[in-house]
């Protein structure tokens, strides 16, 4: 009896693909085809957009010189520098610290508003300044405040911050070492913080004013700083009204003694002409007693000449009656 041969069924099983590594001939192949595509690897991407960034930073800088350059075209050594508007930041920073730190040893108030700061990280050192304007950016955290403390922490004492972005008082909290008199936060989002004033106040021991008002409620009409300076400004308007007085008094003066001096010249020269008078009236009266005596020896003359003439007369008279 034959035998049936016996069928065995084999499964074959279908491997599974091995997990390719980064040295897989086909990662190989894939990247040498992005790179025909025209896709750059990674560290290409990152090289151009750091020269990007680079580009961006160089043209803020262009724009902040050529603005610094303005405000500043008059002196050398500013007190005050106003920069408000005058460059719209690209890159929401301040300009490089070389272009600032120049003016370090004079430079006491400083005003950026409305230039789109975000950030205030490398802030140069500012050793002399009392005043900071920052309104209307979008600064916010403290590490914006930080970098205040850090540059200018130790002469600042008016800082103004008004239309940004803290939010909390928290955020506050590098400027409780200083020693800032005035703090403005007005249109801020922690203005709006629940005993905002109280904390804020409690914050910053050295703070008189927040938002132009004192912690009892009274509005702040000028600073101390401010005082100093007018009144400066009047005693040096005082001693120079005092000197053009007294230089006015000595012009006046003389003025009078020039005046009288010439009243003199003027006395002499009627006493001149009174002499010159006298001398042509005497002239004029000695013309005439000449012009009298002339006339005398003339009536004289006239006179013997006509008695003369008369007796000659006579004297034929007489002699031709002789004759007959």
């Amino acid at each position: 009896m034959l035998e049936r041969p016996s069928h065995h069924f084999t499964s074959h099983r279908i491997p599974k693909p091995t997990p390719q590594t980064p040295n897989s001939p086909s990662i190989s192949v894939r990247q040498g085809l992005a790179r025909v595509r025209g896709s750059p690897p990674a560290t290409t991407r990152a090289a151009a957009a750091g020269t990007a960034a680079m580009a961006v930073v160089g043209e803020d800088d262009a724009a902040w010189e050529r603005a610094i350059a303005v405000a500043t075209k008059n002196t050398s050594a500013p007190k005050t520098l106003t920069l408000d508007g005058a460059v719209k930041s690209s890159t929401g920073r301040l300009p490089s610290p070389a272009l600032l730190e120049r003016f370090a040893a004079s430079l006491e108030e400083l005003s950026v508003a409305g230039a789109r700061l975000s950030s205030l990280a490398g802030m140069p050192r500012l050793p002399t300044l009392r005043r900071l304007s920052l309104p209307d950016n979008r600064l916010s955290g403290a590490a914006a405040l930080a970098a205040v403390a850090e540059a200018c922490g130790a002469t600042l004492r008016h800082l103004d911050l008004g239309n940004n972005r803290f939010a909390a008082v928290e955020e506050l909290e590098p400027l409780a070492k200083l020693v800032v008199e005035a703090l403005d936060l007005y249109q801020c989002p922690v203005s709006k913080v629940k005993g905002y004033r109280e904390k804020v106040f409690a914050l910053i021991p050295s703070l008189k004013y927040l938002d132009g008002v004192d912690a009892e409620g009274n509005e702040r009409l000028e600073t101390d700083d401010e005082e100093d300076v007018e009144w400066e400004d009047e005693e040096e308007g005082e001693e120079g009204e005092d000197g053009e007085g007294e230089e006015g008094d000595g012009e006046e003066g003389d003025e009078e003694d020039g005046e009288d001096g010439e009243g003199g010249d003027d006395g002499e020269e009627e006493e001149e002409g009174d002499e010159e008078a006298e001398d042509e009236e005497d002239e004029a009266d000695d013309d005439e007693l000449d012009a009298d005596e002339e006339d005398k020896e003339n009536i004289e003359s006239k006179t013997a000449g006509s008695s003369l003439t008369n007796k000659r007369k006579r004297d034929n008279d007489d002699g031709s009656s002789g004759d007959k």
